[in-house]
């Protein structure tokens, strides 16, 4: 082994600290500073014929993964993904070809190690061109389960089973997204509360929290029942239910104003409420699987400008309503 080859030591035990950035890192706060050093770490004990697997640096990957292998004695091959997870890092390309030639390199696994083989996990693959590293490095790139909590089962029977390479996006997955959710869009939330408080009252600005509650909290538990294939119009299906019983609210409840008036809050509830929920219920593409980056896109072409022009006649209808409400029209 060349005297250059410097091997980090890892274990699989959580520690206290393990547990805070995965606290902080659900929450969204601080999320790319979660990073571990680059390199080649060691697992137990392990030797020239130990297995080597491939992670990102984004710190709950890595202990997700060295977790999964506790009692098993191999190698850890971290890429520099910018403190990004591995399915991220693999889309922008930070977990891709040249990198991981680059820490093959730098580590001279290929004296670290007999064999000419490292574990990747599955949703590595579309940053890294396996034949390209073979070919500048020697070493075959293998494909791991898409969880890391399956790599003994891996190991052990020498392949992933058809279940092991399904990508889901169960519950627990979804409802983990949401304090995140909640937490990016704090500042939103009381951007769209307050000026709606002072143009339609208490019960508009609720309508308000109601349509940013809906797209975070409402949206990723009922995400595989709502109907349609993409997340915009699921978010505008979504708005539009939690809309309903605001405008039905407006159009016979407000007792007092005139007809025009009340069919205008009713207007506006239905305008504004339904495009919030849907962008917010658009942010989700960058947390499931499900999607492709030309696919959100498209969604994106396709549907913001409909979120747009829904909202902004919205807020200049309810501007004038109020308007006329203050001059007692």
């Amino acid at each position: 082994m060349s005297e250059t080859t410097m091997i980090r030591k890892a274990t699989s035990e959580i520690t206290f600290e393990d547990r805070w950035i995965n606290v902080m890192a659900h929450l969204g706060i601080k999320r790319n500073s979660y990073r571990v050093d680059p390199g080649l770490y060691s697992l137990g004990t392990p030797d020239q014929d130990s297995p080597v697997f491939v992670s990102a640096n984004y710190s709950p990957s890595f202990r997700a993964l060295r977790t999964a292998l506790k009692g098993i004695h191999g190698y850890i091959l971290v890429l520099d993904t910018k403190g990004v997870n591995v399915w991220c890092a693999a889309g922008k390309g930070t977990f891709g070809t040249d990198e991981l030639v680059l820490r093959i390199e730098e580590a001279h696994l290929g004296e670290v190690v007999k064999h000419r083989r490292v574990i990747l996990p599955q949703l590595g693959a579309p940053g890294v061109a396996a034949h390209e590293v073979k070919k500048r490095t020697r070493f075959k790139v293998i494909y791991g389960p898409v969880l890391a909590a399956d790599l003994p089962a891996f190991l052990a029977a020498g392949e992933a089973t058809p279940e092991m390479r399904k990508v889901g996006f169960p519950l627990k997955q979804r409802l983990e997204i949401i304090p995140v959710e909640i937490v990016n869009t704090f500042i939103l939330t009381l951007i769209l509360s307050l000026p709606f408080y002072f143009a339609g009252g208490i019960i508009t600005a609720i309508a308000a929290l109601v349509a940013v509650s809906a797209g975070n909290i409402l949206f990723p538990p009922l995400l595989p029942w709502l109907p349609t294939r993409n997340f915009s119009t699921k978010g505008f299906t979504l708005g539009a239910l939690v809309a309903l019983p605001f405008a039905i609210m407006a159009a016979f409840g407000q007792h007092g104003e005139a007809l025009w008036q009340r069919a205008g809050w009713t207007l506006a509830y239905l305008l504004f409420m339904p495009p919030v929920t849907a962008f917010l219920s658009l942010n989700y593409t960058g947390s499931s699987t499900f999607t492709s980056w030309s696919g959100v896109k498209r969604e994106i072409f396709a549907y913001v400008p409909v979120m747009a022009w829904m909202f902004a006649p919205a807020v200049l209808l309810m501007v004038a309503l109020a308007v006329a409400r203050a001059m007692g029209a």
